[in-house]
């Protein structure tokens, strides 16, 4: 029962990857919240909110804890929700409650009207923890430990006799066809030698064909429900026709879940600690040092990362008609792309982590010309000539390029002026 919020992500949220892992649709961050009334709580809550609406997030409350101490009357409560205005509901994927009471259900039927029907899909009640698990990367977050005893407690109360341990069921071997959840070696093995995935060139050509100009690409939210109807399909091996969904949106959430779900991040684990030490570079050097971190890449990551950046570079240099610059869009994919290999990304790393992200974007020919220019890849090189675009271009001064001397299409002229990061 401490109140205010803290932001714990998976590795799938952040686990940071804020983002859940194979059986979580949500996306990072997953904020823990406790009950509160004091006037500040709210205020907290806004804060730590604004740091995340600029992509989809999860909130998680443990009602455990609530007294008549520290319980809210109903004009605080009404005023609290009309505090958070749309920008902070439109991009909540949920509200996971853990542990209600009769309070909060009678709570539920007097707000009922004054809540939107979208806004209360959105709402799941949980009786016990082991419920929260299916959702999202449990082990990710963390409980506080009256709540874990609490859970205890309901549960014996319930059985009347203490739970059985535990048992996790043995992994079981993903399809061949499996698309989601896999390394990229088991994706290459599994496709012909191909380097790029798939479902990630699948979302991507569609992307790039019929949403560049849409507002709010990468996000605005999708239907969990279709996501996940999707996802099937492709770990089935069946044929999937985003064109049938009538919903730009789902493409874009379908790519954000594929990084997410992969078993290392595309960045690799190895790079997390080098990435974090991006803010600590001279502004001047940080293209420079982004290159250096690259380099060390396997050369598989390297070529998905570099199919991957260099349209998303396509996106932003859009943005006068989609809104997302390379700064939105390291807020949506920084935590999709790298994450910690034990625990959870602190709040201190977004900052780094997003600007790494952010350079890479921005400055995607200068980042990745140079170890394409010495002709370590061939199928990235050969996507860039594909579709034209920063890709196809060297390293400044160099004299070399990186790909075939005549792209496709022309590249794209800035829409915006560079700006120093």
């Amino acid at each position: 029962g401490g109140g205010g919020c803290t932001r714990h992500s998976e590795t799938a949220f952040g686990g940071a990857r804020g983002w859940p892992g194979p059986h979580a649709e949500h996306e990072s961050p997953i904020l823990r919240c406790g009950p509160t009334r004091h006037p500040a709580g709210g205020r907290y809550l806004k804060y730590t909110l604004d740091q995340y609406v600029e992509s989809d997030y999860t909130v998680v409350y443990f009602h455990y804890g609530l007294s008549s101490r520290n319980k809210p009357s109903l004009g605080w409560l009404q005023s609290a929700y009309k505090e958070f205005d749309r920008k902070y509901k439109k991009s909540l994927k949920a509200l996971y409650v853990v542990h209600p009471t009769n309070f909060l259900k009678v709570l539920r039927t007097l707000f009922k009207p004054l809540i939107s029907h979208k806004f209360g899909k959105k709402v799941t009640y949980f009786n016990y923890l082991s419920e929260l698990r299916e959702h999202l990367k449990y082990d990710q977050l963390i409980v506080p430990p009256e709540v874990l005893r609490y859970d205890e407690e309901l549960r014996q109360l319930h059985r009347g006799r203490p739970p059985p341990p535990a048992r996790t069921p043995p992994p079981r071997p993903p399809l061949p066809t499996q698309q989601f959840g896999v390394s990229l070696q088991y994706l290459k093995d599994k496709n012909q030698g191909e380097l790029i995935p798939p479902v990630l060139r699948a979302t991507v050509t569609h992307l790039r064909q019929k949403g560049l100009r849409t507002e709010g690409l990468f996000r605005r939210s999708a239907s969990v429900q279709t996501v996940r109807e999707v996802q099937r399909l492709y770990n089935q091996g069946k044929p999937v026709d985003f064109d049938d969904y009538g919903d730009i949106h789902i493409p874009a959430a379908i790519l954000k879940t594929f990084l997410r779900e992969l078993p290392q991040p595309l960045l690799t684990f190895e790079a997390y600690e080098q990435i974090l030490g991006i803010t600590s570079v001279e502004s001047s050097l940080r293209v420079t040092r982004c290159r250096q971190i690259l380099q060390s890449l396997p050369e598989h990551n390297y070529a998905v990362l570099s199919y991957l950046i260099g349209f998303l570079h396509e996106v932003s240099q859009e943005s006068i008609f989609n809104k997302m610059n390379s700064s939105r869009l390291a807020c949506v994919f920084g935590l999709n792309l790298i994450w910690p290999s034990q625990g959870a990304s602190s709040l201190s790393a977004l900052v780094p982590l997003n600007l790494f992200t952010e350079l890479l974007i921005e400055y995607y020919g200068q980042v990745f010309s140079a170890r394409e220019a010495r002709g370590v890849l061939g199928a990235g090189s050969a996507e860039a000539g594909e579709r034209g675009g920063p890709l196809a271009g060297g390293c400044a001064g160099d004299g070399r390029t990186a790909g075939p001397t005549a792209p496709a299409v022309p590249p794209r002229p800035l829409t915006e002026a560079r700006r120093p990061l």
